[in-house]
């Protein structure tokens, strides 16, 4: 985990999602699931990040269920740690054992460790944990500045417990609250739209569809305010995709980190 990048953030971001979710080990990457069924209102996460140490091996990989906010205190001591080292142990119980190697000023190293409990999840179960798939989305736009678009989701959600979100494939997006007292809609321009490639190498950009038409989707106001208020991975790009009336898929990209987040519409 030499180049684990930002990984308490990325703990904290996950911590204010969910109570518990499933890490997976593998020998080139982790990833952190929350698997809640999207048909009964639930939302997904799919977190993966890069760059991690292991001994090459089939099926070198393992799945443990575990409490996120645990993590983020055992990683508060990692912030200016020259190494990280994550392992398995079986300390009167499973438990995921965190070494942190900190700065010296003498020859000898510092090792702080923290083992903290998990659960390990069988591998007949793996598939319940595999990355979710994303139906043919009506439209794929860039998101504002994240700080902005968090100030506005939180006004708004003192007026409603729903919003909607729709966007266009001419850089467009409005985020609107429309109830029996008050409607408010806040319009952003010019974001952009990623020019997501088909298989056979064409560009999906558009072709046959009305640049201006909207696509929307009416979601819990709750779920995207957790996201923006939790969010400290501070992404070099942050995406939205909308399958109309269906659910909203946020990409959030920083170097070797992609975190996606799945929010089912309302009828």
């Amino acid at each position: 985990m030499r180049r684990f990048p930002s990984p308490r953030g990325i703990i904290n971001t996950i911590a204010k999602l969910a109570k518990t979710c499933i890490l997976r080990l593998t020998v080139c990457k982790l990833y952190f699931i929350l698997s809640d069924k999207v048909a009964h209102g639930g939302a997904s996460l799919w977190c993966e990040l890069s760059q991690m140490e292991g001994v090459a091996a089939e099926h070198n990989e393992i799945y443990l269920e575990f409490v996120p906010e645990n993590l983020s205190r055992a990683l508060k001591t990692a912030q200016s740690a020259k190494v990280v080292k994550i392992k398995l142990t079986n300390k009167h119980c499973p438990c995921l054992r965190v070494a942190v190697e900190l700065p010296s000023l003498s020859s000898s190293s510092r090792i702080v460790t923290h083992d903290i409990p998990v659960g390990v999840i069988p591998r007949r179960m793996w598939n319940d944990f595999r990355e979710p798939s994303v139906p043919d989305f009506d439209v794929s736009i860039y998101l504002p500045v994240l700080k902005t678009m968090k100030s506005v989701v939180e006004r708004m959600k003192n007026l409603s417990n729903f919003i909607v979100i729709e966007a266009n494939l001419s850089g467009e997006m409005n985020l609107k609250i429309e109830t029996d007292l008050v409607s408010v809609t806040t319009h952003f321009k010019d974001l952009g739209n990623p020019p997501w490639a088909l298989e056979d190498g064409c560009q999906s950009s558009a072709q046959g569809r009305d640049l201006e038409s909207m696509a929307e989707a009416c979601i819990d106001i709750k779920k995207l305010q957790q996201l923006l208020a939790g969010q400290q991975v501070n992404p070099t790009k942050a995406l939205c995709n909308i399958v109309r009336k269906r659910i909203v898929h946020f990409i959030l990209l920083h170097e070797e980190v992609s975190l996606q987040y799945f929010i089912p519409a309302i009828a």
